[in-house]
């Protein structure tokens, strides 16, 4: 049985949630699709087992963090 996360966030304006989609779609994989749509960024991660989709999803909050960090232009 497949098993399925959706995570959505938001950034604060377009562009930004363009910029974080682009930094993040180089790290899916055949499993995961990634779109921005607006100050929204959606991912869906399908993975067969829910061992699987646990660790998939973790990792790509890493990176989503570090995605996030790395393009909001208001830091110094």
């Amino acid at each position: 049985m497949t098993r399925r996360a959706t995570i959505t966030t938001t950034h604060g304006d377009d562009e930004r949630a363009a910029r974080v989609a682009a930094a993040l779609r180089p790290d899916n994989t055949d499993e995961m699709e990634t779109t921005a749509d607006g100050e929204t960024v959606r991912t869906t991660i399908e993975r067969e087992g829910t061992g699987g989709l646990h660790a998939t999803v973790d990792d790509y909050v890493v990176n989503l963090r570090i995605a996030d960090q790395l393009t909001d232009t208001t830091q110094s």
